[in-house]
This record gives C-alpha cells, sequence and structure tokens, in this order.
C-alpha cells in the first residue's frame, strides 16, 4: 500500500523489501487517521479530552491551540455542546463521531474507516454516515470498509468488492454497482439493499 507515492510499513533496500524502521512506521502512522467499529474513545475522558489528547502528545500542540481545533472538529461532527461528555454519556452515534473528530484533527493524509457503522443501531448509522459524506464533499482521501452498498456507491470515487480476503472486483461505483461482472458480487448485489 502507498500513500502519497511512499510505501507504507516497508522500504526497499539493495531491491529487496524490507520492513521499515518503527521510528518510520510511526511517522506514518501520524499521516494515518483510523476510526474503527468499535469506537475506542478513552472511557475515563470527556469528548474534548478524548480530541486533544492525540493533539498534545503526539503533535505537541499546546493545549489552548488543541481545544480551539478539537472545538471546531466537534463542531463540524455535531458534538459541540456534548463536549465535556464522557463516552458512557454518549450514544453509539455521538461515540463514533467524537472518534471521527479525533482522527480529522490530527490532519491526516488518509482516513480509513473500518466499518464505522456496525456498531451502531440503525437510528444512528445515519449521523455517521452524513459525518463521512461531508468529508467526502470536502476532498478528503478515504478507505471505507462497508457493507452500506448504497452509502458505498454513492459517495465513492472507486469501489473494491472483496471475497475471502481477496480483491473480487473493482471500479466506478456506475459500473460496479449497474453491470457487476464476478458471479459473487452479482449474488451479493441481490441480497443487498440498493
Amino acid at each position: 500500500m502507498r500513500i502519497g507515492g511512499e510505501s507504507i510499513g516497508y522500504r526497499q533496500r539493495n531491491g529487496q523489501r524490507v520492513r521499515a524502521s518503527e521510528r518510520e512506521i510511526a511517522g506514518q502512522r501520524a499521516m494515518t487517521g483510523m476510526v474503527f467499529q468499535a469506537f475506542n474513545l478513552f472511557p475515563h475522558m470527556s469528548a474534548l479530552d478524548n480530541v486533544t489528547l492525540g493533539l498534545t502528545r503526539v503533535r505537541g500542540m499546546p493545549r489552548r491551540q488543541a481545544v480551539e481545533l478539537a472545538d471546531h472538529w466537534l463542531e463540524r461532527v455535531g458534538m459541540l455542546e456534548r463536549r465535556d461528555h464522557r463516552p458512557a454519556q454518549l450514544s453509539g452515534g455521538q461515540q463514533q463521531r467524537v472518534a471521527i473528530a479525533r482522527a480529522i484533527a490530527m490532519n491526516p493524509r488518509v482516513m480509513l474507516f473500518d466499518e464505522a457503522t456496525s456498531a451502531l443501531d440503525p437510528e444512528r448509522v445515519g449521523e455517521v454516515l452524513e459525518t463521512i459524506r461531508s468529508l467526502a464533499q470536502e476532498g478528503m482521501t478515504m478507505v471505507l470498509v462497508t457493507h452500506e452498498m448504497r452509502f458505498a456507491r454513492d459517495v465513492s470515487d472507486k469501489v473494491v468488492f472483496m471475497d475471502s480476503g481477496r480483491i473480487a472486483e473493482q471500479g466506478p461505483p456506475a459500473t460496479l454497482f449497474s453491470t457487476p461482472e464476478s458471479p459473487r458480487l452479482q449474488a451479493f448485489l441481490k441480497t443487498s439493499s440498493l
């Protein structure tokens, strides 16, 4: 995998692919935002503190500046009024939006979403998808793992359909969803709600 032309986790040395140093990998991780399906917020910290932690500890940003940036992103995801609440006081959708604010505040070059809606009840899925849609419309580079086929069709520039860990088909969403070639994708789309 490459981000901005840079091989992630590996380097070429003497014609061989070798694992990058831990320092290089840490630098690469800092340019990648990740939103997990299980939120992974720190339960003892407020929404605000969950967002500012990486800014102050990893980026070395002064607390005041980190709070301003955190407030900006919490407002963008509709969570500013809940900034002082701990995760247990938030719904699943609200926790996921805080997790998105936390990741995007770090100013990543790419955002990774791993089934960001799978742990949510149906009423909360829309909140999170709308936040992701907004980021996509602003040009944020994202890799989104999802079973939300309608959303993938509407938001993506490119769709990769995987089956048993292998790419079964890939291409523009209009093509993939209207004229799928692989039998596995054809069968999958028959059972999904598009």
